[in-house]
């Protein structure tokens, strides 16, 4: 099993002035751990559960381009990408570029939003949920295009295009991994198997089922159900003093049980450093091991 840690909060004791240090601090103690995966929210706004939307929020694709020049083997993405936010020629653009100078460590992280608050703060437009599960179908299907050697044109429900064109291509193949977002039975899911790498699922009292509902959909898409990267996100927290690291891996062991193949999440205490070398020393190693 591998560990992500997710930068949920950029709101770090030594303000705004140092972020950009801190940051590279703990994306490189974050890579030496032996952590799978460095994300950052797509938000612009921060959300209740990290804090109040005053709170610092760093746009995430630039985040993700000085972080890949702090490190050398973690990968890369967002935790994950409203698609609203983005043409997807423009995320495409992005993803490609960050695959291409981290040295094939991006990850393509992106699901239908749900931040109706930030995005009518900014003046974004913010669709019906139909909509915006339209609009995630046709970037999924656009990406996978651009990342082909296919550079004609592209017709979905809500984007045309002429000529999708990108070079250089990534260095990830077949392309960087597509991870989405979400839950839904019905349609998030139906697209994990049809179009996704990886899932990225609560770690709830439903998780068993989601499964089951992703390899139901799986089989109807006659796609492989052991080819998905199961993924969850989970708050790894070792407590005060590493109080909390048993049952953190008792929990790890759990979700391994299930089949969950990575477990994402924020980690209380960062940017304490000493709370990522915890990881290192005590929980990696037997994570890695399940």
């Amino acid at each position: 099993m591998k560990l992500g840690l997710h930068l949920a909060q950029q709101t770090y004791p030594n303000g705004p002035a140092a972020l950009g240090a801190d940051l590279a601090a703990t994306a490189r103690a974050a890579d030496e751990a032996g952590f799978g995966y460095l994300s950052v929210m797509d938000h612009f706004f921060q959300i209740s559960r990290y804090g109040p939307p005053e709170h610092e929020m760093l746009e995430a694709y630039t985040t993700l381009g000085f972080l890949a020049a702090h490190t050398s083997q973690v990968r890369l993405l967002t935790l994950v990408s409203g698609v609203i936010y983005r043409h997807p020629g423009l995320l495409a653009k992005a993803i490609t570029t960050l695959d291409v100078l981290s040295g094939g460590r991006a990850v393509l992280g992106l699901g239908a939003g749900w931040n109706e608050e930030e995005a009518r703060g900014l003046g974004m437009r913010y669709p019906s949920t139909k909509e915006r599960f339209e609009q995630l179908e046709d970037a999924l299907r656009y990406v996978h295009q651009m990342w082909s050697s296919d550079d004609s044109g592209f017709s979905g429900t809500h984007v045309t295009a002429e000529r999708l064109l990108n070079v250089p291509q990534a260095l990830s193949r077949p392309h960087p991994p597509i991870m989405i977002g979400g839950g839904g039975e019905k349609k998030t899911l139906r697209f994990v198997a049809r179009y996704g790498d990886a899932c990225n699922l609560i770690a709830g009292p439903d998780l068993e089922h989601k499964l089951s509902v992703l390899r139901a959909h799986c089989e109807a898409e006659g796609r492989d159900y052991s080819e998905i990267t199961k993924t969850v996100a989970l708050w790894l927290d070792t407590g005060d003093g590493g109080s909390s690291t048993g049952a953190l891996l008792e929990e790890l062991e759990r979700l391994s049980g299930l089949g969950v193949d990575a477990v994402l999440g924020w980690v209380p205490g960062v940017p304490d450093l000493s709370v990522i070398e915890r990881f290192a020393t005590d929980v990696i190693p037997v994570a890695n091991k399940l």
